[in-house]
């Protein structure tokens, strides 16, 4: 994906945005914002902020004030101009503008999103704790006592007024933009259901002994309608505060402080008395272009550098995600976030702050997560029409009844019938009941879905895109093959003649017992292999002594059966074994046969990683090691087909590794992208977005999170890092990719139910409003009528439960 800048860049500024309830609330502000000359703005729902591209020169106080005007808080929380240099506007709890590198994208959530989470919380808990006594009184006539209708009035009043106080404020700011949402509906059924209860209750009052019941009371209709949806707005706004944990999450991986080494008057580091180096401790945003730092074996780089002096294997699995270290020397390339472990590394900074590997990853995270506004909801987009025609038709009920019949009562109460009959209880149920119940199934089947704007994505998806290590194959070496004289310990062995040097079961115990010593991932998988194997029948434990890491270059020491002592000739059955590449062998003096080379390169040429086992002088076989394919990979791979959805594998590693990763699930040859940069997986989905596809990313990694959130649906596997997970739109929690499978299932079942509790509830509608507005149905009746249409969405999104 190709990013065009204006052709007059002035800068870019991050805008906090407050009081955004729904994708019409962020259209407002898009709108204002863009209006003004220079400026191309989006805004992000979740998030609560903007994202402002200005070509022209435009105040932070002009940015504000097109916000304000649009009945919204706008706060500036970065300026970046176009030379690169950054400002921030905000102060973390540290006191420090930012963390991590100084200059990442702001990922801070809106201002005041706190406290309007415990307003909610709190409006929450009184609403429903006087929510009860409400229901029971209106619903359990055992329970009724004289007055008790004053009681249930007082108890309710607070509820339509206090608690859906947020409710009422939003649809009043809607109507002086002469729109309405969903807040409208709210608004507009609970202040008719009781004012028209208020009314009803004040004239029973005053009404004549004998004159028989009045209309009836709604007091609890306000009230419960009041309490769900502060129960959904509360759940809604604590989802959309851990959008902002994705970045938060990713820039806190880095290093925070760095020892860096005091440079000479011509830039080289100044040694000590004692041959070590002169070195200060100080913050990672401290570094600047050309200062050396010290990485320390098991210590994080700090930033993206150069090697000046020392080898090492780097774990660089949290950005590449890949399971095997990289082997780095003077000269080489490294960067900030991996971890050295096992040497020590001087290192020349050459990137710092914003421009580093993990802050660029950062950048793309914010910025897709950005470009992907919400899809507007059902609902809204259904009220945007409903609401006006509502109340126009309750207008024109009251005034052709008082025209045609003068009763003002009779008038009166058709039109409040026509208002009760559209209350949005049914309205406002089909969504969240569906979500709850298909989300809560969802759990059972280790399935995490957001929200209902994702459930809208797979409606639509035809590709999905798999990450291969962690998702499609378990994430962690294993040895497959080990060649020596003539037979292999695993599966697939490597053709060769009958020139062997030694038997398999030699090369993997004499290999095992070195690399037990050590805690490089490939020693890891070499010793579990021999474990596994075991001894011989006859033999006994081998003792290992001499042990020493090289490197970049393998690992060595002295290998005797364990209580062979001297006079057992223990001298003579001490073997110095080696294990690590070909070229470093030789440079041991080790003598390696053309047979193990050709082994070698044919195991590297299929994918594997493949090292050379010697001793007493030469390559006596050859370890071959993979990352395999989860066992449950194929048949989820086949269960995406069946849904319709064409699969990608995407990784960082090899054409050979990817290629036997795919052929072992069933991804065709052709669909395989290979040897792909972290910061290339995102473009590579807007790639097969801009050819036309709705695309699907299944990730686990770091380096996977920018391509989760570019896809137009994203599913972390739930053992992946908080970062991939915070950044997709659904979690699948046991790390089984067949739960990618269930969760396209389950959402566009949910979707569907979704849709069919919204027609329901609006043929009810449509169906009623015309009895009501020709006075066939009283108030009362309306109100039981908008009940049952409740119970029926409720029953409809209840089917959800038994969902594969």
């Amino acid at each position: 994906m190709t990013v065009v800048e204006a052709p007059h860049l002035v800068g870019e500024v991050e805008l906090a945005v407050s009081g955004m309830t729904c994708a019409s609330c962020v259209a407002r502000v898009e709108r204002k914002l863009n209006r003004l000359d220079g400026v191309a703005a989006t805004v992000n729902l979740p998030l609560e902020s903007a994202h402002v591209v200005l070509s022209e020169a435009v105040t932070d106080q002009d940015l504000v004030d097109a916000v304000e005007s649009a009945g919204y808080g706008a706060q500036v929380t970065r300026r970046r101009a176009a030379n690169g240099s950054s400002t921030s506007k905000d102060t973390g709890t540290d006191g420090e503008p930012g963390a991590g590198t100084g200059d990442e994208p702001d990922a801070t959530p809106a201002v005041g999103a706190e406290y309007r989470g415990d307003d909610l919380l709190r409006r929450l808990r009184v609403s429903a704790a006087l929510t009860v006594p409400v229901l029971l009184l209106s619903m359990v006539p055992a329970l009724a006592f004289p007055g008790s209708e004053w009681a249930v009035a007082a108890l309710a009043l607070p509820v339509v007024a206090w608690g859906a106080w947020p409710f009422h404020t939003a649809a009043v700011r809607a109507a002086r933009h002469a729109s309405s949402t969903m807040d409208t509906l709210v608004s507009i059924g609970v202040l008719a259901a009781t004012l028209w209860s208020l009314w009803v209750l004040v004239a029973d009052t005053f009404r004549p002994a004998g004159d028989g019941a009045g209309p009836g009371l709604y007091f609890e209709v306000g009230a419960v309608v009041t309490t769900f949806l502060l129960a959904g707005r509360y759940a809604e706004h604590r989802s959309r505060r851990r959008a902002g944990d994705a970045l938060r999450a990713l820039l806190s991986l880095g290093a925070k402080d760095a020892e860096r080494i005091t440079l000479g008057p011509d830039g080289t580091p100044l040694r000590l008395a004692d041959g070590g180096w002169r070195t200060a401790a100080v913050p990672v945003a401290a570094l600047q272009v050309g200062d050396v730092f010290a990485v320390r074996p098991g210590g994080t780089v700090a930033t993206d550098g150069t090697v000046v002096e020392g080898t090492s294997a780097l774990d660089t699995s949290l950005v590449t995600g890949e399971p095997v270290p990289v082997d780095v020397a003077p000269g080489d390339d490294v960067v900030g976030g991996t971890v050295s472990t096992s040497g020590h590394l001087l290192v020349r900074a050459t990137r710092v702050g914003e421009d580093t590997m993990l802050a660029r990853i950062g950048r793309l995270v914010a910025q897709a997560q950005t470009g992907k506004a919400p899809v507007a909801r059902l609902a809204d987009r259904i009220s945007a029409v409903f609401v006006p025609v509502v109340l126009v038709l309750a207008v024109l009920t009251l005034v052709g009844w008082l025209a045609l019949t003068g009763d003002v009562e009779a008038a009166f109460t058709a039109a409040v019938a026509v208002l009760i009959i559209a209350c949005p209880c049914a309205l406002g149920l089909a969504t969240p009941t569906a979500i709850l119940v298909g989300t809560g199934r969802g759990a059972q089947l280790g399935v995490l879905i957001r929200g209902p704007e994702i459930l809208e994505s797979t409606r639509r998806v035809d590709t999905v895109v798999l990450d291969k290590t962690g998702t499609v194959t378990e994430g962690r070496m294993r040895v497959v093959d080990v060649w020596g004289a003539g037979r292999s310990t695993v599966a697939e062995p490597v053709e060769a003649d009958a020139n062997h040097l030694t038997d398999a079961p030699d090369v993997l115990r004499y290999a095992a017992a070195v690399e037990s010593l050590s805690e490089h991932p490939i020693a890891r998988a070499i010793t579990a292999a021999g474990r596994s194997a075991g001894e011989p029948e006859t033999g006994t434990p081998l003792e290992v002594t001499g042990f020493i890491a090289h490197a970049g270059g393998g690992v060595e020491g002295l290998v005797r059966r364990a209580h062979s002592g001297l006079a057992l000739g223990g001298a003579l059955n001490t073997r110095r074994v080696l294990v690590g590449r070909p070229a470093w062998l030789v440079e041991q003096g080790v003598t390696v046969p053309e047979e193990v080379r050709t082994a070698v390169r044919q195991q590297e040429e299929a994918g594997a990683t493949a090292v050379a086992v010697a001793w007493n002088g030469a390559a006596r076989g050859v370890i071959a090691l993979r990352d395999p394919a989860k066992p449950t990979s194929a048949r989820a791979v086949a269960e995406l087909q069946e849904l319709g959805l064409r699969p990608y594998l995407l990784t960082g590693d090899s054409e050979g590794a990817a290629l036997v990763a795919a052929r072992a699930v069933g991804i065709p040859d052709e669909d395989v992208i290979a040897r792909v940069l972290p910061a290339d997986k995102a473009t590579v989905v807007a790639q097969l977005q801009a050819e036309g596809h709705t695309v699907a990313m299944v990730g686990d990694g770091v380096n996977d999170a920018a391509a989760l959130a570019t896809a137009d649906l994203g599913l972390a596997m739930g053992t992946g890092t908080d970062v991939a997970i915070e950044a997709s739109d659904i979690t699948l929690v046991r790390g089984d990719l067949r739960a990618a499978a269930s969760a396209v299932r389950l959402s566009r079942k949910t979707l569907r139910v979704i849709k069919q509790n919204l027609f329901w509830a609006f043929a009810y509608n449509v169906a009623a409003i015309p009895l009501a507005a020709a006075g066939l149905l009283s108030p009362m009746i309306a109100g039981g009528a908008m009940a049952a249409s409740s119970v029926l969405v409720v029953l409809n999104s209840l089917r959800l439960r038994r969902a594969e």
